[in-house]
């Protein structure tokens, strides 16, 4: 089988093969609570405004918690995320993705069971996650699934 001779980001894939980052650290040590514990604690400290905590573990199983915050500036976004990730990195927990630092509107830090927002004011009210993973969709998901059995 070919090795790429380059390192392949984490969960990237060449020729159908998944390669995993070797120097990836489990999140074993720390359990979800912990985690959103750790961000949530960040966030205040960094002056994050609107801090959301969302339990998705009923309508998904991509993660348990997102966490969704708005930094003031592009510029706080990104300084917010970033401690965030030293936060979390200095209890040796590394992200599983990192998307939106070089632009800083909305930042993505994945932490498998939690998933952190960093999102300008803009463009938090123009997406409105909260809105998408709500009430309402969770009384859908719900009663879908109610039905289905």
């Amino acid at each position: 089988m070919f090795l790429p001779m380059f390192p392949m980001p984490y969960g990237h894939t060449y020729n159908s093969t998944v390669y995993t980052d070797a120097r990836r650290i489990p999140n074993a040590n720390m359990q979800s609570d912990d985690i959103k514990n750790v961000a949530v604690a960040t966030l205040e400290e960094m002056k994050a405004t609107d801090i959301q905590v969302m339990d998705v573990r009923e309508l998904t199983d991509i993660t348990d918690y997102m966490v969704i915050s708005s930094g003031s500036s592009y510029r706080h976004v990104k300084a917010i995320a970033d401690n965030v990730l030293d936060a979390l990195r200095r209890r040796k927990i590394r992200p599983l993705g990192v998307e939106g630092r070089q632009k800083s509107t909305w930042v993505l830090l994945d932490f498998g069971d939690v998933v952190v927002h960093v999102m300008h004011p803009e463009d938090r009210s123009f997406y409105d996650l909260e809105g998408l993973w709500g009430d309402h969709v969770r009384k859908m998901v719900l009663a879908q699934r109610e039905q289905n059995e």
